[in-house]
């Protein structure tokens, strides 16, 4: 089972390209014309920047190890790399003629985009490559296009994470959520706080036998980099206020009792959270972004917010004070401790703004108690959350669990199947799913919906195959819910 997904793929790029089909996700507009455009053992190009990286990923994916001669003139080159800022961003247009081939795009996002087509679009034979003769144009339909990889309950190897990333590139995606804390283990260097790698990336699991693995500040560098490279933003989701046991294991004073414990070795939802009443808790987690915001570049920090239950917070006295001090009072709608829950994210979420000029993320929980000012809600229990971020004039991404988008879940029949979470998200639901409601369009809001995302949730994930297992085909199956046109789509195709 291993590889057989990439190994499809590429064996795919080296048919004979005379279909559109050969491109996936499917471009919007592709005219099929006569003749090929054979290269021989050289090649000569043209662009304006020589160095751009584009050029090297295609140079490294498409031609080899053909050399290549550089000409300062368009009309003389065998391939002419064109800036049209007419052109959508990400956009990219490819013109083939059995003389040249033409590609243009407005931004490095469409040029890296060019370069995946024609990956797909290219065929080779003895000693020339070859492509069919045709004119592409096409752009994506949403501006967020991700999948999730949970780190924090299995830890995955650097040349896996660079793996996905290639598969990420190849499809057209352009966001990677890098799931790296959770209850079951802290996944990132803090150097602050060496204890969250020494105690919080540990556990013992069942069979007695210790699970540890964590990225290290300059590993974390190099896979932000790689992505980059290819024009993925890396956006990394530390938790809070709950999902924080293995970094309580490490730091047990970040608790309402300050009971010594480990990490999380069962599944589920864990009752131990962040405490609201102390400031120690918004202190460390300061220190934690200050070291993790300058890693990731990107103008996003997923801050989580799902799944924390408010029991210990009922019962401390240090939080019910703080409840009292903010004038947090329960309405018909809200506890008190939910929108203690509020405080606890906007107060970080200014911290973020403010020190780091970043943007927060959200699981839709964090709409209960009143939504921060700038936040993104990520809608996860449904569309609901989604379409309620958007009626407040919020942006929001949909990974509906109901609409498919968790592919952790079965995608065969379950008596048969490697043990999984539960639930059945077959290929065809998963591309039967539209990230616009309807509802949305009527008002005039869709807009504000930024695209989606599909989850690789990890806890029955224990090795590479079961990984891929899951992912494949399910996340081809995204790339096109957010690349291709309504239109275009074609499920039986």
């Amino acid at each position: 089972m291993k590889h057989l997904i990439f190994t499809a793929l590429f064996l795919l790029s080296y048919t004979v390209a005379v279909r559109a089909q050969i491109v996936f996700p499917t471009p919007n507009q592709v005219e099929m014309q006569t003749g090929n455009l054979i290269l021989g053992k050289k090649v000569s190009m043209y662009a304006e920047d020589t160095t751009a990286f584009y050029l090297n990923l295609f140079r490294e994916e498409v031609l080899s190890h053909t050399p290549i001669k550089w000409q300062k003139k368009e009309s003389k080159a065998d391939i002419c790399w064109i800036t049209d800022s007419s052109l959508p961003p990400e956009g990219y247009r490819i013109k083939i003629h059995p003389q040249q081939m033409v590609i243009s795009a407005s931004d490095k996002g469409g040029f890296t985009y060019a370069v995946q087509t024609l990956r797909q679009w290219v065929a080779g034979s003895a000693g020339s490559i070859t492509f069919a003769c045709a004119s592409v144009t096409d752009y994506p339909r949403t501006q967020w296009r991700c999948f999730l990889l949970d780190s924090g309950r299995q830890f995955q190897k650097i040349t896996t994470i660079r793996k996905y990333i290639d598969m990420a590139s190849l499809l057209k995606m352009n966001y990677f959520h890098w799931h790296l804390t959770d209850d079951q283990g802290w996944r990132i260097e803090i150097k602050k706080y060496p204890k969250l790698t020494e105690v919080g990336s540990k556990r013992i699991d069942g069979e007695g036998t210790e699970y540890s693995g964590f990225y290290t500040q300059e590993q974390i560098k190099e896979v932000v980099k790689y992505a980059a490279d290819r024009f993925i933003t890396i956006v990394p989701e530390i938790e809070l206020p709950g999902h924080e046991l293995a970094a309580i294991s490490a730091y047990p004073e970040l608790s309402c009792k300050g009971e010594p414990t480990t990490p999380r070795i069962i599944w589920g939802v864990e009752d131990i959270v962040l405490c609201a009443g102390k400031e120690k808790p918004f202190e460390f987690l300061q220190d934690v972004f200050d070291e993790v915001a300058p890693l990731f570049p990107g103008e996003y920090i997923h801050i989580g917010g799902d799944e924390c239950p408010k029991s210990s917070w009922k019962e401390c006295p240090l939080c019910q004070k703080r409840i009292r001090e903010e004038g947090l009072k329960a309405d018909k709608n809200h506890s008190a401790e939910e929108k203690l829950q509020s405080y606890f994210v906007q107060r970080m979420e200014k911290y973020l703004s403010d020190k780091h000029g970043k943007k927060i993320i959200g699981w839709d929980e964090i709409l209960e108690g009143g939504l921060a000012p700038s936040a993104t809600v990520m809608s996860w229990r449904g569309e609901e959350g989604g379409i309620a971020a958007a009626n407040m004039g919020h942006e929001a991404i949909m990974t509906p669990g109901s609409g498919g988008m968790y592919i952790d879940q079965f995608h065969g029949d379950p008596k048969i199947e490697p043990v999984s979470i539960g639930g059945y998200d077959p290929l065809s639901r998963v591309y039967a799913y539209n990230p616009t409601p309807d509802t949305l369009v009527t008002t005039g809001k869709a807009n504000l919906i930024k695209g989606v995302q599909t989850n690789l949730w990890s806890e029955y994930m224990y090795n590479t195959d079961l990984l891929e297992y899951r992912a494949y085909p399910r996340v081809l199956a995204l790339a096109e819910i957010g690349w291709t046109p309504l239109a275009r789509k074609d499920y039986k195709d």
